[in-house]
């Protein structure tokens, strides 16, 4: 295998070579998808024993099958698929609640958490006291949720990217961000009235 940085290696050049037998471009293919599984797995999973197992899953599944990968979507998109699915078939078998089922809301706006920009400490301390409340509220949604908002917002993937890793569609998926987006802010806003009080 030439020198190349590990992050000058394609997709299809990663597969090729673990395909003709070089188990190092598989450790490159886990190095550059590693972040994305552990968010999924970690996100959707409570138990942070089956984590390690279920990504450990994820990575037998992608060698196994890797043959079969087409090039219809990043390399990164199709483990992400098949992290989705392994967590998805585990929370299943364990019969717990991937979301909570309640009304539709409509158009769905495209906002992000805005913040306001202050000045010096207090804003500091602010932020970091809003961060924290943030990913406190946000472990506490059901785990689909928990997964969209963690790829939207933290890994930064498109709608369409979110959509072909869940097989959810499009407007689905931007649905489901919205109403994590909306109990995010309305068990914040709650939070913080309970402690005015």
């Amino acid at each position: 295998m030439s020198n190349l940085k590990d992050e000058q290696w394609s997709d299809q050049r990663l597969v090729t070579a673990v395909l003709n037998g070089h188990r190092h471009a598989f450790g490159l293919i886990i190095k550059k998808t590693e972040g994305l599984v552990a968010q999924m797995t970690f996100k959707m999973i409570n138990s942070p024993g089956d984590r390690k197992d279920i990504a450990q899953d994820v990575y037998l599944k992608a060698f196994k099958n890797l043959r079969g990968f087409k090039f219809q979507s990043k390399l990164s998109t199709w483990i992400g698929q098949i992290a989705y699915n392994t967590c998805l078939h585990y929370l299943e078998k364990k019969k717990l609640v991937l979301i909570d089922n309640f009304g539709e809301d409509g158009e769905i706006p495209e906002n992000n958490f805005n913040k306001d920009v202050r000045n010096d400490t207090e804003e500091k301390l602010f932020s970091k006291e809003l961060a924290n409340m943030l990913h406190t509220e946000i472990e506490q949604l059901k785990p689909l949720y928990k997964t969209l908002i963690s790829l939207y917002h933290q890994e930064d993937l498109s709608y369409a990217e979110i959509a072909e890793i869940t097989s959810l569609p499009e407007g689905t998926v931007k649905n489901y961000i919205f109403r994590a987006r909306k109990m995010l802010k309305e068990n914040i806003l709650l939070k913080h009235k309970r402690n005015e009080l």
